[in-house]
């Protein structure tokens, strides 16, 4: 159809409103790579101006913004609806009219903006009127094939990349640590720093059983991970410091177990603010992925300690959602902290610190004490308990004692100290670049000063790396010292007397709490309320159960909170706050039952004990003032307010010696109080006359 019979669906009115043309191009990469998609869609702006159009305006902001359902805002779409709706518009021209939308709702919604409004539609070869049922046909059709078009290649796609999966053989980027072969296969990375690096990373978080610690432990030593960067466009090795995401990520991937997942944080289509968007859902355990092939690669540690690894870091989570329990490995005196589980309702216990150094240790299960239960439903003294732990583990343990002072021997007599193995790998790289450097410089024409100054720079700062890291290794070796015979001798004595060591002062508690759950899975603890007995069943490492019994530890005796206190408690409690009623006690001389000043913390705590209610602070009434309150109301001083309680004109109570009077606001208001405050705000002068007893006399202010 030539331009002639095409002008015959353009008005005068079309052209006395401006052209638009739009250009949307679905991704970034589209944008950087289809270049000559992009020059035919800005070319459109030339086919307007033949058509007659003088004013035309090109939107080019959605480059590189998908149309599909649940993507971004598409900001130039939205102004180019308005727009039309507007009457501002006579033809809009789009390269292909599937650029628009790709999907049913905004396709369907544009094509009735524009045929209310009398706007054109057109392409490289087409003008589409939408007043004209055929146009509106053929415009629908095509709309639809677009969708279909659409959700037939995703579909096609995303079976062609699960089938891929399926195989194992869909690699979109690998993590640090290995490289993909000409045939295909996954291998470790062939340069020993890179091995050696994150396979330390796995290393060290065995020993410190934390992410934080191990994050802590790279960036205290200096030490440099590889880490993927893209770098001018390409993803490349790179070595810095660690953050405590990556460390975080290395440790969570199963990838370095040899495993194989794909699907992990699959994409959901969400209604948010009436819109469909999408995001990432939460990660999935490696089985609930859709693909999972074990033993797909070479890993960097097994399964089993992955999965090992996995149940540390989410006991060591500080939040409420890990069995009730934060189980990570601290300084605390509770030993069984985190290994011990109710035998009534499942739960683990907790440990709370109370004494007079805040170091002795109960623990406690809480039951259904938060859903308004009188009791808990377990609780007991640890100290007695560790002990008794403490010596069954003894008994199993002491007899390897020696054994395990020789392997610490052969340990650190062979092992190479980490840090200086990681250094010296990092030395050998810098050596390399260092010559390779040298030879670029020494091949360039020394004439040729542009370049030459730049690589002989670039060859000085390599030298200057190597100096460095020299010196840094000839000061850790000057640290290192060859372990000397009476130091061999120490570690042999340790072993024979392991059971010394253990009681011990010096040994940390930190070190105790790894040893108990290195050996034990979990201890299962019930009481006997008839004969007051703990009875425990120790889930050993390896699938072993033994039993252990004993008397459940005595609460201690004469250290009941006094009588009168608790009167004093239960009276105040009604209105006033823990700290007021703290303040009282402490006014009046009483002290808590061992001896001490009374505390908001210790108010609550005796409250709690003994079933009374009450709140952390003072309840608020507007209508009941204390002395201090009522001498601001009136604007007087509080020995105004006081002689006024004294002759009787005014009435006070008192719920306690010490506590706050309570003063009544209607009171302050009736006369002859009124009267009597308004006098003296007036002559300075604080006047009873013709009020009170017989014998009352005047008093002057």
């Amino acid at each position: 159809m030539s331009e002639l019979q095409l002008h015959h669906k353009i008005k005068a009115q079309h052209r006395a409103r401006r052209a638009v043309v739009y250009l949307r191009q679905s991704s970034d990469k589209q944008v950087r790579t289809n270049l000559e998609s992009q020059r035919l869609q800005y070319g459109l702006e030339h086919r307007a101006r033949e058509l007659g159009w003088n004013e035309v305006d090109i939107l080019d902001s959605d480059l590189g913004s998908s149309a599909s359902v649940g993507a971004a805002p598409r900001h130039d779409f939205d102004c180019l609806v308005g727009a039309v709706a507007l009457g501002e518009v006579g033809i809009i021209m789009s390269r292909e009219v599937s650029r628009l939308s790709r999907t049913d709702k905004d396709w369907c919604h544009l094509l009735e903006v524009c045929r209310v409004f009398d706007t054109l539609i057109g392409d490289a070869e087409q003008v589409y009127d939408l007043r004209q049922t055929d146009d509106q046909l053929v415009l629908g059709i095509k709309g639809t094939m677009s969708v279909v078009e659409l959700n037939v290649l995703r579909q096609r796609l995303i079976e062609g990349s699960e089938e891929k999966a399926r195989r194992g053989e869909l690699i979109r980027l690998l993590p640090p640590g290995y490289v993909c072969e000409a045939s295909g296969r996954v291998v470790k990375d062939p340069d020993e720093r890179v091995r050696e690096a994150m396979g330390l990373v796995f290393e060290k978080f065995r020993e410190t059983w934390s992410i934080r610690q191990t994050f802590k432990w790279f960036d205290h030593e200096g030490i440099e991970l590889p880490v993927n960067k893209s770098v001018g466009g390409q993803m490349r090795i790179i070595w810095q410091r660690p953050t405590h995401a990556f460390i975080n990520a290395v440790l969570h991937n199963p990838f370095y177990a040899g495993t194989y997942v794909y699907g992990r944080r699959p994409v959901q289509t969400v209604l948010k603010e009436r819109r469909l968007v999408k995001r990432q859902g939460k990660l999935e355990q490696p089985q609930d992925c859709r693909v999972f092939l074990r033993d797909h690669h070479e890993g960097y540690v097994p399964w089993e300690i992955y999965e090992e690894n996995l149940r540390l870091m989410r006991n060591n989570a500080q939040g409420w959602e890990t069995d009730d329990s934060v189980a990570s490995v601290r300084a605390g005196q509770g030993l069984l902290a985190g290994v011990l589980r109710c035998g009534r309702c499942g739960r683990r216990l907790y440990v709370c610190y109370w004494g007079k150094s805040g170091t002795a240790a109960r623990y406690l299960c809480k039951g259904e004490y938060d859903g308004g239960a009188n009791r808990y439903c377990l609780g007991f003294g640890g100290r007695s308990v560790d002990r008794r732990f403490g010596e069954e583990l003894l008994r199993l343990l002491s007899p390897l004692g020696l054994r395990a002072s020789e392997e610490a021997i052969e340990r650190r007599c062979s092992k190479e100290d980490e840090r200086r193995k990681v250094l010296r790998l990092q030395l050998q790289q810098l050596e390399y670049e260092a010559r390779r450097a040298f030879e670029q410089y020494d091949e360039v024409d020394a004439r040729h000063r542009l370049v030459a100054a730049e690589l002989e720079r670039r060859w000085n700062e390599k030298l200057a790396e190597v100096e460095r890291l020299k010196t840094a290794l000839v000061e850790l070796e000057a640290d290192m010292q060859a372990l000397t015979d009476e130091e061999r001798e120490t570690l042999v004595a340790l072993g024979e007397s392991f059971e010394q060591v253990w009681w011990s002062k010096r040994c940390p508690m930190e070190v105790k709490k790894k040893i108990v759950r290195t050996v034990i899975e979990e201890v299962i603890v019930n009481l006997e309320e008839a004969t007051s007995t703990l009875r425990f069943v120790i889930h050993w490492k390896g699938g072993t159960h033994t039993e252990l019994e004993m008397s459940r530890p005595k609460a201690a005796v004469g250290q009941k909170t006094a009588e009168e206190d608790l009167d004093i408690i239960r009276k105040m409690a009604v209105r006033y706050g823990d700290d007021e009623i703290a303040y009282v006690l402490n006014r009046m001389g009483h002290r808590t039952a061992k001896g001490k000043l009374w505390s908001q913390e210790r108010v609550a705590t005796a409250r709690r004990n003994h079933c009374i209610c009450g709140q952390k602070r003072t309840t608020v009434d507007p209508e009941i003032l204390s002395m201090g309150q009522a001498a601001r109301y009136c604007g007087v001083s509080r020995t105004t307010i006081k002689r006024l309680v004294a002759s009787g004109l005014l009435r006070k109570e008192q719920v306690v010696p010490w506590a706050p009077w309570e003063i009544r606001r209607a009171d302050l208001d009736s006369e002859p109080v009124s009267s009597i405050v308004e006098q003296l705000r007036t002559t300075g002068k604080l006047v009873f006359e013709g009020v009170g007893s017989s014998e009352q006399l005047k008093l002057l202010v």
